[in-house]
């Protein structure tokens, strides 16, 4: 890819000191409202934060698209999320996605586009609004998509490197099928191993001893989920025997992390801190788990085998919780630790 890079005089070349391609290449000013963007990976869902239609595709239909700049696409219905409600404190864009998955499962969305929509999702800023759309593609769908706000029109405009055109959602459009969930009252959500969509509220996981807490990667590695983080072990330290992974999502999240005291935070907490990129979440890096471990991570999938041994057991759940189950060494609410509850 470097000599392809260099030949081709390619002005953007991300290499290993850069991060997850989804952060960075919002970073970068790369993705804008109104595109079209492909990546070979399922998490391009991700970009629908941006107002961007963002899918993944597999490697050969990459290689047509480098050929010719165009694919075939069905396209696809359309459904309504609609969120609203204000959740407590503690609860994370995590959480609610995590809850919305539980009710859609993973085939509620298959080839189907998501529009998110309602008072909860108008509010959130970018790092929130990625979250969800991130984990669109879990219920299957296709494509995910949020109307730009203010906070994300303030995020792209200075970054942008191209000029960009924000789409609406046609007045009266009708949905081919529309669900509402009200965040209100919602508490912590876990999804328990197996499948991302087998979600529980905390309270009714059980009694789980942790090995592992990840947090990082595509979904949980923005700078907001290492100061949640830091807010829970600030002057307290992990468990022992407990380990704590953190990995920025890109080198512009280490640099704030610095900046800010967080990761200074983190390290005296006892977590072990890794360069910019997807870590353990799919098998690679510092963090793969060992057989019959139990690791609780702010990634976005807890398939059998996914971050290592396949008899190695995954709770997803937010960064609060992560770091609340790496302070007491079970699965743990955050709000039982936080400052001042929740």
């Amino acid at each position: 890819m470097r000599e392809f890079a260099q030949a081709q005089g390619l002005r953007y070349h991300f290499d290993v000191n850069a991060g997850v391609c989804h952060q960075v290449m919002a970073e970068r000013g790369v993705i804008c409202p109104g595109q079209i963007v492909v990546a070979t990976d399922s998490h391009t869902t991700t970009h629908g934060a941006l107002g961007a239609v963002g899918t993944g595709v597999g490697a050969t239909d990459m290689a047509t698209i480098m050929i010719s700049g165009q694919l075939w696409f069905r396209v696809p219905e359309i459904i309504e999320i609609r969120i609203d409600g204000q959740p407590k404190p503690g609860v994370m864009p995590k959480d609610v996605i995590l809850h919305v998955l539980g009710h859609m499962k993973a085939d509620g969305a298959v080839y189907k586009a998501v529009d998110f929509t309602g008072s909860y999702v108008e509010q959130l800023d970018v790092p929130g609004r990625m979250v969800l759309c991130n984990m669109a593609v879990e219920m299957g769908a296709k494509t995910a998509y949020m109307q730009p706000n203010q906070k994300v029109l303030d995020f792209i405009t200075p970054r942008a490197v191209r000029p960009f055109q924000v789409q609406e959602t046609d007045p009266g459009y009708a949905y081919a099928a529309s669900y509402h969930f009200d965040v209100s009252g919602l508490e912590p959500q876990v999804a328990v191993p197996g499948g991302v969509d087998r979600v529980v509220p905390i309270s009714q996981a059980g009694q789980v001893r942790v090995d592992q807490c990840f947090i990082g990667t595509c979904t949980g590695g923005r700078l907001e989920d290492f100061t949640a983080a830091a807010e829970i072990l600030w002057g307290k330290h992990i468990a022992p025997y407990v380990r704590l992974i953190v990995i920025p999502a890109s080198t512009e999240v280490l640099q704030q992390c610095m900046k800010t005291g967080v990761l200074k935070t983190l390290l005296d907490a006892g977590a072990a801190i890794s360069t910019p990129g997807c870590g353990p979440c799919l098998s690679a890096h510092e963090g793969v788990l060992a057989e019959g471990e139990v690791c609780v991570t702010a990634s976005n999938r807890n398939f059998p085998g996914r971050m290592g041994h396949r008899d190695a057991s995954i709770y997803l759940a937010s960064p609060a919780t992560v770091a609340a189950s790496a302070l007491t060494g079970y699965l743990t609410n955050p709000c039982t630790v936080w400052k001042g509850g929740c």
